[in-house]
């Protein structure tokens, strides 16, 4: 089976959870993603930098796992002579080189953008960064939790007198921005043979993230959209607002245009139809909207989720129950979609994870190799790549350039 970016070269030097998940997207579609591990403290950083490294007790580094799939990794000391050879003669042959290292940091190794660019103009230069390529914080570290503290969104997650509440989100956001970024300049290329710089900023990802909010501010401003909302502040009883069910779980409800669904609604419920409190739209969402919430809760407490789930189907209603991650573990839509996936690890036998959220009907996203050990394909890298033989392979690796 072909794969859409199967002569796709693309040089892997993140560190960051989330940095590492948006470049395993191009390696999900067929891309060669070369992880470049630096000695000689590569193996610690693995097991440090952003999160990575999280186990589950028996053996199976899970976040890695994730991230590096469908990669080859590279173990190289790009601070000796023979080991920065090496990294020139990699950048050379890249169509992509992405990192989220501090600029420092890739200075030193030479692979900073202006040092990968005199070496391959075409190469397209993807940073991962905090902040974005410009201004006093380009060089931030790369870290959710400063840039989604900047966005405004935090503030306004929680119930009001409740503090801030970090969502997380943000990195998700961006990672897949990092490959489409990727993608778009690699178009661009197509067309033109020019390369160029890319970069995505976990800032820029959560405000991005939270579009619908900052863009309503942006228009029209105010107090309003500054202070968390309660869940009785919601407009309309029928679309917004959560109810609790009489086993501890919650049901939502999308149902803006309440005269379309009253009737059935009303059924579902046990209200009735022509309840004057509540027999117009109006009424509903206006004039008697937080004595009808009341009333909803009340109703909804008195049967478990699974039976109001039933409820909605039978009539149609645009509501559903809220779940945890035990939901989208065990669901048959996320497993014929390929959204969790099962494969077996080394360590940890059958195991199920995250799979790919892109559907493509002739060249779909694969797993076809689990993340790998550091330094497992540094002998093949160097011998297809650049052309080196066993023996200079051999002396290298005794001499600790590469491992």
């Amino acid at each position: 089976m072909s794969r859409a970016l199967q002569d796709l070269v693309v040089i892997d030097a993140t560190t960051t959870f989330w940095a590492s998940l948006g470049v395993a997207l191009l390696a999900d579609f067929g891309a060669d993603v070369i992880r470049l591990e630096l000695l000689p403290g590569a193996g610690d950083e693995r097991m440090t930098r952003g999160g990575q490294g999280r186990g589950d007790g028996a053996g199976w580094d899970y976040e890695f796992a994730l991230a590096n799939r469908n990669k080859r990794s590279i173990a190289i000391d790009a601070t000796s002579a023979e080991g920065a050879a090496i990294v020139r003669g990699l950048l050379e042959r890249a169509d992509v080189f992405a990192s989220d290292r501090q600029l420092e940091d890739l200075r030193a190794i030479g692979c900073d953008a202006a040092t990968a660019r005199s070496q391959n103009a075409r190469i397209i230069y993807a940073r991962a960064s905090a902040f974005g390529p410009e201004g006093p914080d380009a060089d931030a570290p790369v870290l959710d939790e400063l840039a989604a503290g900047r966005t405004g969104m935090m503030p306004i997650l929680g119930q009001p007198g409740e503090p801030p509440v970090y969502a997380g989100v943000g990195p998700m956001y961006t990672a897949v921005m990092l490959a489409y970024g990727i993608g778009a300049a690699l178009e661009h290329r197509a067309d033109t043979g020019e390369g160029q710089d890319v970069d995505v900023s976990l800032f820029g990802g959560n405000i991005y993230g939270a579009s619908l909010d900052v863009q309503a501010y942006l228009a029209i401003g105010g107090e309003r959209f500054l202070q968390p909302l309660s869940r009785l502040d919601a407009g309309n009883p029928m679309s917004g607002p959560v109810y609790p069910t009489k086993d501890g779980r919650w049901v939502t409800l999308t149902m803006p245009d309440t005269g379309r669904y009253w009737q059935a609604f009303a059924q579902v419920t046990g209200l009735e139809v022509d309840d004057a409190r509540f027999d117009t739209h109006e009424k509903r969402c206006e004039e008697h909207r937080l004595e009808m919430m009341g009333v909803l809760d009340d109703i909804f407490r008195t049967q478990d989720a699974d039976h109001w789930r039933a409820a909605f189907r039978e009539h149609g209603l645009s509501g559903d129950v809220i779940e945890d991650y035990a939901y989208p573990a065990n669901d048959e839509h996320a497993r014929r979609n390929r959204y969790i996936v099962e494969r077996d690890d080394p360590g940890a036998g059958r195991v199920k994870t995250i799979g790919f959220p892109i559907f493509m009907s002739e060249t779909p996203a694969r797993l076809r190799s689990a993340a790998p050990a550091l330094g497992q394909h540094t002998a093949e890298i160097l011998h297809d790549l650049l052309g080196r033989d066993e023996d200079a392979i051999a002396a290298m690796e005794m001499r600790h350039v590469i491992a």
